[in-house]
């Protein structure tokens, strides 16, 4: 390992064990106060082990408790951040004022316990419920008798542990009944490994997808964070989902579908490359898992363009990360003739918490208009 990956290594756990150690301070302080727990070598321990249960569980994969622990425990770790130092300052201004200091940890300590778990109930309840989100389109091309194209689309299921077979089941049926002409996939389908998808038999599930055009997805950078992308296209051509990697199809010889490595992988090609032999009076959709490149879809006459990954940040105040980050990181964006569509995704990474955001699966009502038509609307 080079020095300087090696100072980032160790300087992100010795950051990482210092909140640990704050966040377990201050829920020791509680319980010895209300509960008078005495062992804190046990406590510590138990701490420790559950701080580093997501690390753990990627080397001992046949324990999945530990990852799932670890995911819950990243949410925890986030909220206890932002509240902790104010609930120490408030404990702080009362015993200052007189207060005794038991009752003062005992009740803050409380208030932030309850916080907390309300908190959590309310993430994983939006993380598990998902809503519809509805878009209409006008694209100025006119192709022969189609005239409108109903597309159903859900990005980041990230099926694996905790996104799982209930979840599964629940994208399928809530999907088909949108009556689609087209099922669109952009990224991050599975949850890095696909061997709990397949132990799972979520492919069974998702192969009830169904629309006339057929079922597209592409690659997200989980799939290459798992190592198993042959494994995974050979799952998905089993189960009837055409992924799309660096390619363009014909759809019902009306309009091209574009799908794009995801931009972890170095050898994708640039948008232009892609698009070197498409018919330009032709509707041209696109998925592109990230969505980094907007202007450059714009300037290559990309029509429609698909993406996820952001998760809208997924647990507030993420999202002010993330509205920096990408010029669209949410919802609808047009640029020129490009309609940019976001979702926020279906599932979730780490803890299954949504706050400040919700499992989504996106429908989008096209209607293809002739360039007359559409100057006339224009002028009226």
């Amino acid at each position: 390992m080079k020095p300087r990956y090696l100072f980032n290594f160790i300087t992100i756990i010795i950051v990482y064990s210092a909140l640990t150690f704050y966040i377990g301070w201050n829920s020791w302080v509680w319980l010895h106060s209300i509960f008078g727990l005495e062992e804190k070598w046990i406590y510590g321990f138990i701490v420790c082990l559950i701080s580093f249960s997501y690390i753990i569980g990627h080397f001992i994969k046949k324990i999945p408790l530990f990852k799932i622990v670890g995911s819950f425990w990243f949410g925890l770790m986030q909220y206890a951040i932002l509240i902790l130092p104010l609930s120490n300052l408030i404990a702080l201004v009362l015993i200052f004022t007189g207060l005794s200091t038991p009752s003062v940890i005992n009740w803050v300590g409380g208030v932030v316990f309850i916080f907390l778990v309300i908190l959590f109930i309310f993430g994983v309840f939006n993380a598990y419920s998902p809503v519809v989100r509805n878009f209409s389109l006008v694209i100025p091309k006119q192709i022969g008798e189609l005239t409108q194209l109903r597309i159903a689309m859900a990005s980041d299921m990230h099926f694996g542990r905790l996104s799982g077979i209930r979840h599964v089941r629940r994208l399928v049926r809530e999907i088909n009944a949108l009556n689609p002409d087209i099922i669109l996939l952009p990224g991050d389908i599975i949850d890095d490994d696909p061997v709990p998808f397949t132990q799972k038999k979520m492919g069974n599930v998702m192969k009830e997808l169904s629309a006339p055009f057929g079922v597209y997805g592409v690659l997200g950078n989980h799939e290459y964070y798992g190592g198993g992308i042959p494994k995974f296209l050979q799952e998905m051509e089993r189960i009837g989902i055409t992924i799309l990697m660096d390619q363009v199809i014909k759809i019902n010889d009306s309009l091209y579908l574009a799908g794009r490595k995801d931009k972890t992988d170095r050898n994708r090609l640039p948008i232009d490359a892609l698009l070197t032999d498409i018919d330009p009076s032709l509707p041209l959709i696109m998925m592109d898992h990230q969505p980094s490149e907007i202007t450059q879809a714009q300037e290559n006459r990309v029509d429609i363009l698909l993406s996820g990954h952001t998760h809208r940040g997924q647990m507030a105040p993420n999202h002010l990360i993330t509205k920096r980050i990408f010029e669209n990181d949410w919802g609808y964006l047009q640029k020129g003739q490009l309609h940019s569509i976001v979702s926020s995704g279906y599932g979730f990474w780490g803890p299954p918490l949504r706050i400040g955001s919700r499992s989504e699966i996106i429908q989008i009502q096209v209607t293809f208009l002739n360039s007359e038509v559409t100057s006339e609307i224009a002028g009226r």
